[in-house]
This record gives structure tokens, C-alpha cells and sequence, in this order.
């Protein structure tokens, strides 16, 4: 039996396999992962699919903000393995993934994607007609959905990642010994 579970460290390796997987090494230079890049995805909103101890499939949401202020999730990518393709799992996730956005207080997911697909959970390209992607986009496959009532309604121009940076081993050590240095002064 599947179990979908919040993603853990121990995932890594084995998410980008099944990313490459899918998407091959093009998906490094969509307009979405411009807005993932260096960033951590949404606090308790990066979940894994596991089957007997192997990662099957994954979804993530990633803060991001609209050039009115307006707080988003940006979601992406979902991805299953192509031998489980077919069977709902990527829907499970997506229910998952969209169910607790809305827990944790979230207003609205945006996505790149499969319109007919995601229309199922909600996602329509007119929730996001007034805003872009910071670069190239099909402006077809640019979908939203509100979790809470008008929470796109208005929202226009570019969006920009919003979300918390990831810890850069280096500049990590490195801050840590300048305040060590600091305290010792």
C-alpha cells in the first residue's frame, strides 16, 4: 500500500531520480524552477509517496508572492513513477498536497500545467489571468486555484519567490566560525 508522508532529508536522492525520470534535464531550465532555485519549499508542504520503501512519487509548494503583495503557493513538481502512472496517485497527492495548504491557512496554489488534468481539483486559468511567470510561460497552462474566497481576485504582475533560502553548506561554516570569531572578540 502507498503511504503519503511529509518528504524527509533521506528522500532527496531518490526524488531527483524519479524527477529526471520524468521530466529529463529540461525541467532545469523551466520559468518555475527560477522561482524554486536556492529556496526550501513551503513549511510542511513537500510530501513523498512511498511503496515498500521506495519513493513512488512526490509534490512540493513553494511561497511565493504576486507584484501586489499577494501570498501564493506555487506548485511543482508532481511527479510519479512512471510504472504507478495511471492509477491516481498523482491525484492522491494532489488532494493531499492541496488539503493541507488549506490547513495550514494557505489562500490560493498557482501551477504550471495540464489544464484538463488539473481542472479536477479545482484549478482554473482564470484564477490567474492577471499575473506571469518571471520569464517564459504558456499562458494556457497557468492555473490557480483559491483556497480561501477571492484570494487571486485583483492579484496582477509578476510573481517572485517568497519562500526561505536553503542553507548553502559553505556560507553556513562560514557564518558560523565569523560568530564564533564575534563572540571571542
Amino acid at each position: 500500500m502507498v503511504q503519503i508522508r511529509d518528504e524527509i532529508a533521506s528522500d532527496a536522492a531518490a526524488r531527483e531520480r524519479l524527477l529526471d525520470t520524468c521530466f529529463g534535464p529540461g525541467r532545469f531550465l523551466k520559468t518555475s524552477q527560477r522561482l524554486r532555485e536556492g529556496r526550501l519549499p513551503a513549511h510542511g508542504l513537500a510530501l513523498s509517496a512511498e511503496l515498500e520503501g521506495t519513493l513512488v512519487g512526490t509534490v512540493r509548494l513553494w511561497d511565493v508572492e504576486t507584484a501586489c503583495g499577494r501570498p501564493a503557493l506555487l506548485l511543482g513538481p508532481l511527479a510519479v513513477d512512471p510504472a504507478l502512472q495511471g492509477h491516481g496517485l498523482g491525484g492522491a497527492l494532489m488532494r493531499v498536497a492541496i488539503a493541507r495548504a488549506a490547513e495550514l491557512g494557505h489562500g490560493a496554489v498557482l501551477l504550471v500545467g495540464d489544464a484538463p488534468y488539473y481542472a479536477r481539483f479545482g484549478f482554473a486559468p482564470e484564477k490567474a489571468a492577471g499575473l506571469y511567470m518571471p520569464g517564459p510561460f504558456e499562458r494556457d497552462r497557468f492555473l490557480g486555484l483559491e483556497l480561501k474566497a477571492d484570494a487571486l481576485a485583483g492579484a496582477e504582475g509578476v510573481l517572485r519567490a517568497t519562500g526561505a533560502l536553503e542553507a548553502v553548506p559553505e556560507i553556513a561554516a562560514e557564518a558560523a566560525a565569523l560568530a564564533g570569531r564575534r563572540q571571542a572578540a
